[in-house]
């Protein structure tokens, strides 16, 4: 397992004293299938808001449980492996539930991030994040990067 692939438990007492040294943690989570341009961008820009970027990433049987039949195209460890492999990513903790919200609540970020596809109202996380004085941001999206319609051009082109 790659250093910066973390349990759970583990995590905690990184981050934890993380902040304790004064460091801004900031957390975001997704199925991260077929990494892209878009992705990149976007993790980039969270790792921008504070001094610690972790990602919270879904196991297998939870982006099946989202994404349907098929997915992920990657499997989890290979998917952690290459987010953690990012210069501007320092954690990566794989979560089975079909949200965040249990690893969220385990480290507390100070910013939780996700696109501005996401209405502030169903963020994950937002109301207990918030509750202790964090941050939520939404950040904007490269249009035209997403895993969906790379997988529909790749068939699409496939089955010309």
């Amino acid at each position: 397992m790659i250093s910066h692939i973390k349990k759970h438990e583990a995590l905690k007492k990184i981050v934890e004293k993380s902040k304790k040294e004064g460091k801004k943690v900031v957390f975001t989570n997704g199925c991260f299938d077929i990494l892209h341009p878009g992705h990149i961008n976007y993790l980039r820009r969270a790792r921008q808001l504070g001094d610690l970027l972790v990602i919270g990433l879904n196991s297998d049987s939870s982006v099946r449980k989202l994404k349907g039949k098929g997915r992920p195209i990657l499997p989890q460890d290979k998917r952690a492996e290459l987010l953690a492999s990012l210069r501007f990513v320092d954690f990566v903790a794989i979560f089975n539930e079909g949200t965040p919200i249990n690893l969220i609540k385990k480290i507390k970020p100070d910013i939780l991030v996700k696109g501005a596809d996401w209405q502030a109202k169903d963020i994950v996380g937002k109301d207990f994040v918030e509750s202790y004085g964090g941050a939520v941001k939404r950040l904007s999206y490269i249009k035209g990067y997403s895993t969906t319609a790379i997988i529909k051009n790749i068939c699409k082109d496939f089955h010309q």
